[in-house]
C-alpha cells in the first residue's frame, strides 16, 4: 500500500496558523520582555485570586517540567509569587505581583487587538462556524487512539 501525503493537510494548516499567530505575539512581546507562552500563562492567572499551579499546565497543554521551569523564571523576574492556599496547605497558588499584572495587561491588550482585527476582517458569523469546527477537530484529536 502506497502512502499518499497531501501537501496541505488540516493539521498543517492549523500548525501554520498557530506559528503565524505565535510569531506575531512574540514580535509584540519582545518589546516588553514577553513571549507568547509567558503571555498565555499570565492570562490564565486571575488578577485578584491567583490560580492553583496545577491548573495552568492542562489549560495550556504544557508539560509539568516545562511549566515549572517557566514559573521559576517568572518568579525570578518578579512577575509572580507562589503562596500556600489558605484552605489547603498542599495546594500552591500562583499570584501576580504588580509587575506581573502590568505584563498581564500588555498580554490581554495584544490578544484583544488581534481578536478585534480577526472579527473585523472575517465576521462573527464565520468565526462562530470556525469555533464549532475547531472544537470538533479538538474532540476528534482527543478521541483518536495513539498508534
Amino acid at each position: 500500500m502506497k502512502l499518499v501525503v497531501q501537501k496541505e493537510t488540516y493539521c498543517s494548516r492549523i500548525k501554520q496558523s498557530w506559528h503565524s499567530i505565535s510569531r506575531m505575539y512574540n514580535a509584540v512581546g519582545v518589546k516588553h520582555d514577553l513571549t507568547t507562552t509567558l503571555g498565555f500563562i499570565l492570562l490564565q492567572i486571575n488578577s485578584t485570586r491567583g490560580i492553583p499551579s496545577t491548573s495552568i499546565g492542562p489549560a495550556l497543554g504544557m508539560e509539568a517540567t516545562s511549566l515549572v521551569r517557566t514559573l521559576d523564571m517568572m518568579e525570578k523576574k518578579g512577575w509572580i509569587k507562589r503562596k500556600k492556599d489558605a484552605k489547603d496547605a498542599r495546594k500552591v497558588m500562583i499570584v501576580l505581583t504588580a509587575k506581573g499584572k502590568l505584563k498581564r495587561d500588555i498580554s490581554r491588550l495584544a490578544v484583544q487587538n488581534f481578536n478585534q482585527s480577526v472579527e473585523k476582517k472575517i465576521g462573527k458569523a464565520k468565526l462562530k462556524i470556525f469555533a464549532e469546527v475547531i472544537e470538533k477537530i479538538n474532540a476528534i484529536a482527543g478521541d483518536a487512539p495513539a498508534k
